[in-house]
């Protein structure tokens, strides 16, 4: 491709290896500018697992959540998918999660 170039020959093995220096060299100077542009993460309260969410505004007490049967349930924190009660226990269909109340 390139015969001589200023005395010295380029050829493939050359060329790479400069252009690889090159996008280094480039990549390594835009480091610092991306690094300023993050913000410093919000530090949130921790949820807890164990709550219904949403409380009912009249009386203080959790929101009921049922489904299209008519149960009670609630959902779970590992999943996100319906847990039942079991007697004194919430139990997950989906992942097997369980907890006494």
């Amino acid at each position: 491709m390139f015969q001589e170039l200023n005395g010295k020959s380029v050829d493939r093995r050359s060329f790479l290896r400069g252009s690889a220096v090159f996008a280094a060299a480039i990549g390594l100077a835009a480091v610092p500018a991306f690094a300023a542009q993050q913000a410093p993460p919000k530090k949130e309260q921790p949820k807890d697992p164990f709550s219904d969410g949403e409380k009912d505004k009249s009386e203080g007490e959790p929101k009921v959540l049922v489904d299209k049967e008519g149960r009670e349930y609630r959902v779970c924190p590992q999943c996100a998918y319906n847990m039942y009660r079991e007697g004194r226990m919430w139990v997950c269909e989906n992942c097997g999660y369980s907890y006494v109340e």
